[in-house]
């Protein structure tokens, strides 16, 4: 009975990683290095846009403030964490900074201000219409606009800033 289980993993692998390569394609319209694609080091910011490696298969994002980043945890809870933390139980070893074509961080004046406001409140947390990359963008913009994918949060920050979006390692 154990083959049925591992034809439908294999399956849901199979799907997850057809997701990853469509949204790589959308990538490709607004980002210049996806994360892992430049070895160029660049020291984080206040307010600058971070992520990391979820299992090969996904990000998560999350904004620099005072050598910490603050996130919107999956329960919830919009909290403040070490660099360390933010890569626990995540597959990635880097955490990777938005950046433009001159390896500088894109930085919106008040996302850090927007981001610290939300600290320690709760947003009902869904996979779909609330999730880290909606936190990151109300942070950024101000706006209450739902993201659900990388690629989608990529493209409001390339149309934002008017860039190409450009991931590099964070030298901390």
């Amino acid at each position: 009975m154990p083959a049925p289980f591992l034809w439908l993993g294999a399956g849901a692998i199979a799907m997850l990683a057809s997701v990853k390569y469509s949204n790589d394609k959308e990538l490709e319209k607004s980002v210049g290095h996806l994360p892992g694609h430049s070895d160029v080091k660049v020291k984080p910011v206040n307010g600058g846009i971070v992520t990391c490696g979820i299992y090969g298969f996904f990000e998560h994002t999350g904004i620099w403030v005072d050598g910490n980043i603050l996130e919107l945890k999956g329960n919830g809870l919009i909290r403040g964490i070490s660099p360390n933390r933010f890569l626990q139980e995540r597959s990635g070893e880097n955490i990777y900074i938005a950046c433009d074509e001159s390896n500088q961080p894109l930085i919106q004046l008040d996302t850090a201000d927007r981001a610290v406001s939300q600290l320690f409140s709760y947003s009902e947390y869904d996979v779909i219409k609330n999730n880290c990359h909606k936190f990151v963008w109300q942070c950024i913009s101000g706006e209450d606009f739902t993201l659900t994918r990388f690629s989608e949060l990529n493209q409001k920050i390339a149309q934002h800033f008017t860039t190409t979006v450009n991931w590099h390692p964070i030298d901390y």
